[in-house]
């Protein structure tokens, strides 16, 4: 999309055919709908239309019903921040006592909305100029205050703000880059950020030995998915390790961890660690929580002897133990009954739906296992999911 499709999209004959859309497009022919919509207006203003709406319908997900009169494209909606996950940081910096806050790399508004609706004094720079413009838009559409500057985030002054929010590029033209180095703005551009008060949003694979003791990882999850990674330093670091599991917003740390790697054979129960948890390096303090064992030292499995329900984890109780030999495993599972099998594994070199169709299973009951390694060795856990409350 050009900035001059967007403007539009925007005047009242652009705003008026996306409220039709909104009404008359149920998910059935957009051909057929789309024709017709051409003989009454411009056919590249028709489809600017249609994309947007799509778009509208697929940023719920990450926006909620502000998606319904936001501004997006493909690239920058897949790229933003999910309101969730923003208004957790926004929640963060106002607790930190954060009035003015400088987002670098605001793409289309995704951080910069939950600041701004935080009651934070806001002002994003972004060097595309459709996105910047789309930023902007998308902040007047909620009635929402702040300032957007289309240019390159190296070139801006940042004194006069509380904090600096950052968001690099993790793309390339054709891919994801993984490597730090390769972020843009660079990573010696990130570090200078962090000799003040800053956050600046990574990938969740960020290598830990990147991380200097002064900075502040916090791992986010939200619904069970790992999202994103955010460095905290200056005065908004307040530990090294930290995770943070949302909806609930509940949070772990190292003060939490006891360390060490005790290990036993499975108890009445296992946990599997929320994904935040386990890229925190925190698995050993939900063995903690739960009075339990790790049932390998390099596998991501706890086990205790009681019921504990918690954010941090996934919880299952144990019913039997299994033979991993595919043959004995699937006369265990047929004897049983079992026709639909979830298959939970780590530290093993198996592929769960390979495994699924070899065992070729027919019955009505369902089942959950999860294979992993106890004490060196391959095993299987026939398990039952415990309800969340």
């Amino acid at each position: 999309m050009h900035i001059a499709t967007l403007q539009a999209l925007l005047s009242p004959g652009g705003r008026a055919l996306l409220g039709q859309l909104e009404q008359e497009y149920d998910g059935g022919s957009a051909l057929a709908l789309s024709d017709r919509l051409r003989r009454e207006h411009p056919a590249e203003l028709v489809a600017a239309a249609m994309t947007q709406l799509d778009l509208r319908r697929r940023a719920r997900d990450k926006f909620g019903a502000d998606a319904d009169v936001m501004m997006f494209t493909p690239d920058a909606l897949e790229q933003a921040t999910r309101r969730s996950v923003a208004r957790h940081r926004a929640g963060r910096l106002r607790t930190h006592g954060v009035a003015s806050l400088l987002d670098l790399g605001c793409g289309i508004g995704g951080d910069l909305l939950a600041a701004a609706r935080a009651g934070i004094g806001v002002v994003g720079v972004e060097r595309d100029p459709l996105r910047a413009e789309l930023a902007r838009v998308n902040l007047a559409a909620l009635g929402l205050r702040g300032e957007v500057v289309a240019g390159d985030v190296v070139d801006q002054d940042r004194g006069g703000f509380d904090a600096v929010f950052a968001d690099p590029a993790r793309r390339d033209a054709t891919r994801r880059v993984f490597d730090p180095e390769a972020y843009s703005p660079s990573w010696s551009f990130i570090r200078e950020l962090q000799a003040g008060a800053s956050c600046v949003k990574v990938a969740p694979g960020i290598p830990h030995d990147l991380l200097d003791d002064a900075i502040e990882a916090e791992w986010v999850s939200d619904g069970g998915e790992l999202k994103e990674a955010a460095l905290w330093s200056g005065r908004l670091a307040g530990v090294r390790r930290r995770a943070t599991v949302l909806p609930s917003a509940a949070t772990m740390t190292e003060t939490d961890n006891p360390g060490g790697a005790v290990v036993g054979g499975p108890q009445a129960f296992v946990y599997e660690p929320d994904p935040a948890v386990i890229r925190a390096g925190l698995v050993t303090a939900v063995a903690a929580l739960v009075g339990g064992t790790l049932l390998d030292p390099r596998i991501a499995y706890v086990t205790g002897p009681r019921r504990v329900d918690t954010p941090f984890a996934r919880g299952y109780q144990v019913t039997d133990t299994l033979p991993f030999r595919e043959k004995a495993l699937r006369a265990a599972l047929r004897e049983r009954g079992i026709g639909v099998l979830t298959i939970k594994k780590r530290g093993v070199d198996i592929t769960p739906e390979v495994l699924r169709k070899r065992l070729a299973l027919h019955g009505d009951a369902t089942a959950t296992i999860i294979i992993t390694r106890l004490s060196g060795k391959a095993a299987v856990l026939l398990v039952d999911p415990l309800p969340t409350r």
